[in-house]
Formats: structure tokens, C-alpha cells, sequence
């Protein structure tokens, strides 16, 4: 039997996850990043004395393995975290999650909560048609008006009515009634959900994972575009020239692959323009003053604050912000169904910072960045399992393993990419 010459494309999270689990097992392969540096969206800037990641990244463990390969990776640099989450609505803040911490809100809202969960409670096991079923049928109308439908709504920009249910597998918790009722009546500091612990590394951001994997790699090739992907001939076409495959590992956004392999039927090129995505806007800022809540991140359901979340990197670690100083970033959902108006974005966030309270008017940003993020979350729309599951079996075809949160076309924690990259490997 011929010997199998496997190629990666994309040197993300996925990317580099596959080609180390590879090379551990001593099988030979070759990794493509187009970027200057491996890591993707896992990556850090220094910006001043602050450290800012692409976006918010942080570590969530399920598996062993995971957690033991992590903390292998990084040596002594990660710590751990009990989160410390909270939700901002009807001009105050209480904690996260929405169903399980009612206590402190307007009484009537309360009331029309609490009696739609128990409600709810009684409905017994039923087939949700979509996701909005799901969220009126688990938690009842109050906690769906006053949170889930505008939250959701804000975050994928598409109704939840849209959206099928494949993607929860546990994302939102689903606390019991007894445990909705002691949230209600006093402030509770019950954990619930896949994060209620995380970790983070203790310095250099979130792109010491990624750096961390590449100590004992070879065959890593950056600032090296793919020009295409000939099927027939089954090479990749760089600037240096071509590469012969047998199998082909793709972490590339599933979009990009019409502009990018050659000879896509049409049928599959079509089911490939039926996927749909939101992109995030992130605005990093460094502040000159210290900030004690210890919070981690702030969830925002409102239509009328541009950002759907704002996290706190100093409190993930302290290195990510001078001495005497603090660190923030906002995301902002869009999309083709919701656009952005990116002129005055970042001047409307800071005005939402200071609305909300997180800013004040005579706060002294020394250190900001943006980031604008295409490929922020699939949408799981009517069209997503139908068309994944043509598109995967015409690439499973042609030795194409698409791999990863935005291969496979999935939402993903980091954890589940270094997972989903870990089969992939041990498939080939």
C-alpha cells in the first residue's frame, strides 16, 4: 500500500491540534498557514504594555485528555478560574445565567419568569420544530421575552424561529425548578454550565497554546497562501509551486472552498453558498485606571447596546494589563442579514461602555484595537444539515477531511477543536 502524503491547510487551533497528533504517532505531514504566524483566531497582540487576543479565548475542559495535553503543552503557564459571569438587563446587573438568577429585578418581571418556568416545567418531553420552540418550551414565555429571544436574536442575527437546535449540546444551562426558585428569592452563587470553570495562561495571552504545539513540530510553513486545490491531480497549488496529496486535511472556512477547488460540481457549490455565518466586531481597549469587580465577562441582551459581550482580559490574567491599569473587549454581532455600519462602530461601543457603566465619560483609553472577524459562528438554519451532509460525503470522496470549527463547519470550544482535530488525525 502506498504511503499516505497528507497535507493541512489552515495553521489554527485545528490545523496545528491535527498535524501534532500526527507527528506524535510519526506519520509525516505538511502544514500550510497563510498568515505569518500559526494560530488563527488563537493568536495575541502586544499593544503597548497590554495584551490583547482576537477576540475573547478561553478554556474549557469536558475530557481528561484535553485538559492533561493543555497543561502538558503550556508547562507551568495556565491557571485556572471559577467564572464570574454576569448579564446586564433592566439597567442593572445580575448574574449568569438569566434563568437561575432573578433575584434583584423588577418584581413583575420576576412574577412573569418564574410562573412561565414552572409552567414550562410541566410540559414534559416534547419535539422542538426549532429553536425558539426549544427556549419557550424549556424556560417559558417571561425568561424567553426577557432574555433568551433578544439575546439569541442579538448573537446570531437571524431569529431563533431560524434555527434548529443541533448546535446546544449543552451550551445553555438548564437549571431545575428548585434551583430557578433559590435564584429567585435570594442571590444565589450556584455554578451552572459547561464554563463555570475555565483557564487561561498565567502570561503572553491566549497564543501560547498555538506556540506551545509548534515547539515540536517540523513541516510547518507560513506566510504561504494557497492558490488552489486541484482535485484531479490532487496537489495543492502554492506561490513555491505544487504539492501531491493523498489525503487533504481542511480547516479552511467551508465558504472559501468555490473560490479556492477546482472542480466543485455545481450541486455541491450551491449547497456550499447555502451555509450562513455571523462575523464579529472586537474592540480591544486598554483603560488607565484599575478595575476591582473581578468580573470575566458581561452578556447583553438589549437591542439598543451594540455589543452582545464585553469580557475582561486583565481578569483572566494579570499580565494582559499594567500595574494600575485595566483591559476590556467588546464583540459585535453581524451579518448579511444584519449589517454594520463600521465608520461609527467603535465610537458608538464607547458610548455603550459608558452607558452601561463600564467606562465612565473621563476614563483615559491608552491602548486600543480592532479586529473584524468574518467567520464568527455558523448558523444553524434549515438549510445546514442537508447541505453539510452532501458536502462532506462529495469531499470524503476526494480524501478531503474537513476538520475543525470552521472545516467542519461547526460550533466549536477550543477544547472540541483540538478533540475534532484528534480524530481526524487518528482516521488518517
Amino acid at each position: 500500500m502506498a504511503k499516505k502524503r497528507i497535507i493541512i491547510l489552515g495553521g489554527g487551533l485545528a490545523g496545528l491540534s491535527a498535524a501534532w497528533h500526527l507527528q506524535q504517532r510519526k506519520r509525516e505531514c505538511l502544514l500550510f498557514e497563510k498568515e505569518p504566524e500559526v494560530g488563527g483566531l488563537c493568536r495575541s497582540k502586544k499593544i503597548g504594555e497590554f495584551t490583547f487576543d482576537y477576540d475573547g479565548h478561553l478554556l474549557h475542559f469536558r475530557r481528561r485528555y484535553t485538559f492533561d495535553l493543555v497543561r502538558r503543552l503550556l508547562g507551568g503557564n495556565l491557571t485556572g478560574h471559577r467564572r464570574n459571569a454576569w448579564i446586564y438587563t433592566h439597567k442593572r446587573y445580575i448574574r449568569y445565567p438569566f434563568q437561575a438568577n432573578l433575584y434583584g429585578l423588577p418584581a413583575d418581571i420576576v412574577e412573569e419568569c418564574l410562573l412561565g418556568f414552572i409552567r414550562a416545567a410541566k410540559n414534559g418531553r416534547a419535539r422542538d420544530e426549532n429553536f425558539l420552540d426549544w427556549i419557550n418550551h424549556t424556560f417559558g414565555e417571561g425568561i424567553a421575552r426577557h432574555f433568551m429571544v433578544p439575546y439569541n436574536e442579538k448573537f446570531w442575527t437571524v431569529p431563533p424561529s431560524e434555527l434548529n437546535c443541533e448546535w446546544l449540546d449543552g451550551f445553555i444551562p438548564v437549571p431545575s425548578l428548585q434551583e430557578v426558585i433559590e435564584g429567585t428569592v435570594k442571590e444565589s452563587r450556584r455554578q451552572f454550565g459547561y464554563n463555570a470553570h475555565f483557564w487561561y495562561p498565567k502570561k503572553g495571552g491566549i497564543r501560547q497554546l498555538p506556540q506551545a504545539f509548534c515547539r515540536s513540530m517540523k513541516n510547518i510553513y507560513t506566510g504561504c497562501k494557497i492558490n488552489a486545490v486541484d482535485l484531479k491531480k490532487k496537489e495543492v497549488i502554492t506561490p513555491a509551486g505544487r504539492e501531491k496529496y493523498t489525503h487533504l486535511i481542511s480547516t479552511l472556512p467551508l465558504p472559501e472552498l468555490p473560490g479556492l477547488v477546482t472542480g466543485l460540481p455545481q450541486e455541491v457549490i450551491s449547497d456550499l453558498r447555502r451555509l450562513r455565518w455571523n462575523s464579529v466586531f472586537n474592540l480591544n481597549l486598554g483603560v488607565a485606571r484599575s478595575e476591582s469587580s473581578r468580573r470575566h465577562w458581561v452578556y447583553f441582551p438589549q437591542k439598543e447596546i451594540s455589543f452582545f459581550r464585553v469580557g475582561f482580559p486583565h481578569n483572566f490574567s494579570a499580565s494582559c494589563a499594567p500595574e494600575g491599569a485595566s483591559s476590556l473587549y467588546a464583540e459585535v454581532s453581524y451579518s448579511r442579514q444584519r449589517p454594520l455600519n463600521k465608520k461609527s462602530i467603535t465610537q458608538r461601543i464607547r458610548k455603550d461602555l459608558v452607558r452601561t457603566g463600564l467606562l465612565s465619560a473621563d476614563d483615559r483609553i491608552v491602548a486600543e484595537d480592532t479586529n473584524d472577524i468574518k467567520y464568527g459562528y455558523p448558523i444553524y438554519d434549515k438549510n445546514y444539515l442537508p447541505s453539510l451532509g452532501r458536502i462532506f460525503d462529495f469531499l470524503s470522496r476526494h480524501d478531503i477531511l474537513p476538520c475543525g470549527r470552521y472545516g467542519a463547519w461547526r460550533y466549536m470550544s477550543m477544547e472540541e477543536t483540538i478533540l475534532d482535530a484528534h480524530d481526524a488525525a487518528e482516521r488518517l
